[in-house]
């Protein structure tokens, strides 16, 4: 693995919910980040503006100023909705690219195809690494259904509630309790994190559920400090009734093949975030979400994870409680609270494997 020091973009986006990108690989990622490219915070450190990151980075107002801190690659910091290049941005990752960083970017507009920067790229000696473009993908084969180790499925109640930290919050707590746990890297930032994935939004549509079962099959293919890995925590996508990325949510449900899910939401949310379409109720979630998976292959939601970013820790504490009152199943903000009394608690209910209904022939 490719061993990076990021100096990321995310100029007048840097303390919004649009640098998600940027937020999850400064909190989790291996890689340093050096610095981070953003005029309205320019001067402070990351942690001036989001102290719960923990980073000292300084921010800088242009990638010129950000290069004094000898960064190796330019991480696009943003994920805007539709995943489109801000045009104003293209002069930064110009300068970037003379300078001879890697550009790492993970929007839906591909940067390597654009036949100017590509050149330029070419021309500076240095790459272009689109993190969504996936591999060749087959169709779902079913030998998801035959690994050994438990699979654990993040889903949610919408997109952007914290899937994907809960699923790395979830490994962690697993480590701590020497399971050998592996998160299993589905989205961009993910991929970022990680290293390796596929990004399934960007994977055509009957040969996604294929692409969730190839994570699987190379997670438990890498070893987790010399053991083969006992339980894959795969990271969740968008929600089941959400009106733009159902699809890509009830690909992961089939093609993971997971034998749990803990489902995650965003305790301040009521709507679908962009759209009117009210939220489902935790009962209404977890009836769907295992009635959907219980025509194929069964499992059950074994806890709720919280996202209580925007409460106050009275707020927080009611808002956990009253989702195990309405639903019997162990609830909380694996952020906040830490995730090993969540993990301690949900353990016993991920212990087994469960089989098919349908078998392939």
């Amino acid at each position: 693995m490719t061993v990076r020091r990021y100096l990321v973009l995310a100029p007048g986006a840097f303390a919004s919910r649009s640098a998600k990108t940027a937020h999850g690989v400064i909190a989790y990622g291996t890689d340093a980040v050096v610095a981070v490219v953003d005029p309205l915070h320019a001067g402070k450190t990351v942690r001036d503006v989001l102290p719960y990151l923990a980073c000292d980075a300084p921010i800088v107002a242009t990638v010129a100023l950000g290069i004094a801190y000898a960064p190796t690659a330019l991480l696009i910091g943003t994920a805007p909705q539709g995943g489109a290049l801000p045009p104003e941005w293209r002069a930064e990752i110009e300068h970037a690219i003379d300078a001879r960083l890697e550009i790492v970017s993970g929007l839906h507009d591909i940067l390597a195809d654009d036949r100017a920067l590509a050149a330029r790229a070419e021309a500076a000696g240095t790459s272009i690494w689109d993190v969504r473009v996936p591999p060749p993908t087959p169709l779902f084969s079913g030998a998801a259904w035959d690994v050994d180790a438990r699979v654990l499925l993040t889903v949610g109640s919408d997109c952007a509630v914290g899937k994907m930290t809960a699923a790395l919050e979830l490994v962690r707590a697993a480590r701590d309790r020497s399971v050998a746990a592996r998160f299993v890297p589905t989205g961009q930032t993910g991929i970022m994190i990680a290293g390796w994935g596929i990004a399934i939004d960007r994977v055509i549509a009957d040969f996604a559920a294929g692409a969730a079962e190839r994570l699987v099959l190379e997670g438990v293919r890498r070893d987790v400090d010399g053991r083969e890995p006992e339980l894959l925590v795969v990271e969740g996508q968008g929600g089941i009734n959400h009106p733009a990325y159902a699809p890509v949510t009830l690909a992961l449900l089939y093609g993971s093949a997971p034998d749990a899910l803990v489902l995650v939401h965003n305790a301040a949310r009521t709507a679908i975030d962009g759209y009117d379409t009210p939220l489902l109720s935790y009962r209404e979630l977890i009836r769907t979400y295992e009635m959907l998976c219980g025509s194929v292959k069964p499992a059950k939601v074994v806890g709720i994870a919280l996202n209580t970013v925007s409460l106050d820790d009275a707020a927080a504490r009611a808002a956990i409680a009253d989702a195990t009152a309405q639903t019997g199943l162990p609830a909380d903000d694996v952020v906040r609270y830490g995730p090993h009394r969540f993990y301690d608690a949900i353990a016993p209910r991920i212990g087994e494997k469960t089989r098919p209904h349908t078998v392939i022939v």
